[in-house]
């Protein structure tokens, strides 16, 4: 099974920052490892947004962060687009 490509915008990469600092990195990257897998993995569960976020999926990363991701099939891409808890 091929690879997905991984991208991310803006505002997921101003989340790394925060993330890394911390101490959610390795987490983050062990999602972000199922994910390009297969994003549509069984474990850990995923939630179907709904509402301006229709179309994308979330994971917990903690009880309050989140990663919030879009899949695009045809191009193999998934669009990173939060990592960080969206009650901010």
């Amino acid at each position: 099974m091929s690879k997905y490509k991984i991208v991310y915008t803006k505002q997921a990469k101003k989340d790394a920052q925060k993330a890394s600092s911390s101490g959610l990195k390795s987490k983050i990257e062990d999602l972000l490892e199922i994910i390009e897998e297969n994003p549509f993995a069984e474990y850990p569960p995923y939630e179907k947004l709904v509402g301006n976020l229709e179309g994308a999926y979330s994971r917990r990363i903690n009880i309050q962060h989140r990663l919030v991701y879009q899949v695009y099939e045809k191009e193999k891409v998934i669009k990173v687009i939060r990592m960080w808890t969206h009650y901010d």
